[in-house]
C-alpha cells in the first residue's frame, strides 16, 4: 500500500517503513507528525482524491532534524565590477513512515 502526500509545497509517494527527506517542520525529534493532504491511496482498493482524499492520514515518526550540504550562490554582473558570493543550506526533516490510513 501506498499514498502520495503533499508537504512543503511537493508531493511525495510514500510506502510503509520509508524514510523520506522533506522541508523542515516544527517538531521534534522522536515526535509523531500527521500528514492530511493525502491526494492517492493505491493498493487492493485503490483511492483518488478530488483534490484530497476523505478521511485519509499517513503518520509519521520525525528521526532528525538538518541540514543539506552547502551550495554556492555566485551573482556576477559583467563588466559593471559586480560580484557577490553566497553559501545556503536547506533545512531538512527526516520522517519514518509509520501508517497509512484510507
Amino acid at each position: 500500500m501506498y499514498a502520495i502526500i503533499e508537504t512543503g509545497g511537493k508531493q511525495v509517494k510514500v510506502e510503509q517503513g520509508q524514510a523520506i527527506y522533506i522541508e523542515k517542520l516544527e517538531a521534534g525529534e522522536g515526535d509523531t507528525v500527521t500528514f492530511d493532504k493525502v491526494l492517492f491511496v493505491g493498493g487492493d482498493n485503490v483511492k483518488v482524491g478530488s483534490p484530497l482524499v476523505e478521511g485519509a492520514t499517513v503518520s509519521a515518526k520525525v528521526e532528525k532534524q538538518g541540514r543539506a550540504k552547502k551550495i554556492t550562490v555566485f551573482k556576477y554582473k559583467a563588466k559593471k565590477n559586480y560580484h557577490r558570493k553566497l553559501g545556503h543550506r536547506q533545512p531538512y526533516t527526516k520522517v519514518v513512515i509509520e501508517t497509512i490510513n484510507a
